[in-house]
């Protein structure tokens, strides 16, 4: 099973990623940055492989550049106590 298919193992994986990231350093602007990178890859290239990503997709494309680097901010908030290393 896909980390997408299930959005329980989804923010497990980012948190993680999250985790290491900052373990090696990356400043929280970059992580702002990055995070909105991944949400636009995501909503313009992966098909939604349950209900949270397809509502998550279709707020990214309603929402404008600004409202959209709020919800990839959003989302590292949501992540942050997630993973294995929380």
């Amino acid at each position: 099973m896909s980390v997408l298919e299930n959005f329980d193992s989804w923010k497990d994986f980012l948190g993680d990623r999250l985790h290491q990231a900052q373990g090696q350093g990356m400043e929280q602007k970059a992580v702002s940055e990055l995070a909105y990178e991944i949400g636009t890859y995501l909503a313009n290239s992966v098909d939604a492989k349950n209900d949270q990503e397809a509502v998550l997709r279709d707020l990214w494309n309603v929402a404008d550049e600004k409202e959209q680097r709020a919800i990839a901010n959003m989302m590292v908030k949501l992540v942050q106590n997630e993973g294995t290393q929380a």
